[in-house]
């Protein structure tokens, strides 16, 4: 614990401790997208209200460059971030968009949205998918998309380490806002044996994944790969190896204690809810014009869609 003064008086600042360790688990995804699931269905009240992580880490494109076709989503928000590399995106609502490394898109899928995300050829794709969940009350929300190119990531360089703000706020240095959970999420690079002190809300959850090298934690070793839960409190503290330079990712928000119904693409509250939505999916669904719209052939799009639940 630290203490304080301030004019108002003494506040005392609580370091929070490791609460739970995720060790990522590698798999095939999408049209055969080689990734490592950090975060899924078994860690959902954990680290509540971020409901998926994928790690991308490959220098062959033959691991990731099939990529995610047409797929729909419904009930969550999807942040797919790049520290190198470059990805495109295309969706039902016809949006397009593409992002290079130190970029961002951000979909919130709300009422239903159908997109696909296809990583293109790179020497190094090295990046993270994360899902986050919406509250009950705005599951059924306009689905909408945006690019967080580089102009919109703020970035504050220390003594020991660089902060890229994607969503929240670091000492006055601004990233997005996010339309509807309002998550912090910082790419922190950290300097070989150096430490760095982050401030967090009292109220939120707070996790960090190590994107690139292996962390030191209240005196534990953690591999790179691994998700951090920490216990509740003010800030977190976390220091690099002495003889390499930690990449990590900070994700920060207030949990939402809901009931979560979760089915492949479709996450909702009730199993009702959930059984509602793939019926509305299939009734609702035109593959041909959906195909068109989204210039690929009506046979693949039904062959994948069907993949999918």
């Amino acid at each position: 614990m630290k203490l304080f003064f301030y004019k108002k008086g003494l506040i005392f600042m609580t370091t929070r401790k490791i609460k739970k360790l995720t060790t990522g688990q590698r798999t095939i995804d999408g049209a055969g997208v080689h990734l490592v699931r950090v975060l899924g269905h078994d860690t959902v009240m954990d680290y509540d209200p971020f409901l998926m992580l994928d790690s991308f880490d490959s220098h062959n494109p033959t691991d990731y460059i099939k990529g995610f076709p047409i797929h729909p989503h419904r009930g969550i928000e999807t942040i797919s971030y790049l520290v190198q590399g470059e990805m495109t995106h295309q969706d039902s609502l016809g949006n397009k968009g593409t992002i290079r490394s130190g970029e961002s898109q951000w979909m919130t899928a709300g009422s239903g949205i159908m997109h696909q995300e296809m990583p293109q050829a790179s020497k190094h794709m090295l990046g993270v998918q994360l899902w986050l969940n919406l509250p009950q009350k705005e599951k059924m929300t306009d689905p909408t998309y945006f690019d967080i190119t580089g102009n919109m990531i703020g970035s504050k360089k220390t003594d020991n380490a660089i902060i890229h703000v994607l969503a929240g706020e670091y000492d006055s240095i601004k990233g997005v806002e996010p339309p509807h959970i309002k998550a912090t999420i910082y790419d922190v690079e950290l300097q070989a044996g150096k430490s760095i002190t982050l401030p967090t809300k009292t109220e939120d959850n707070v996790f960090i994944f190590l994107i690139e090298g292996n962390a030191i934690i209240d005196g534990t070793n953690i591999p790179e790969k691994t998700a951090v839960l920490f216990s509740e409190g003010d800030e977190i503290s976390v220091s690099a190896e002495s003889d390499k330079q930690l990449r990590f990712m900070l994700c920060s928000a207030k949990p939402l204690k809901e009931p979560v119904s979760w089915g492949g693409p479709i996450v909702m509250n009730t199993r009702e809810e959930l059984n509602e939505a793939f019926k509305e999916l299939d009734k609702g669904t035109t593959y041909s014009e959906l195909a068109e719209k989204m210039g690929v052939s009506r046979t693949t799009l039904f062959r994948f869609m069907k993949t999918m639940y």
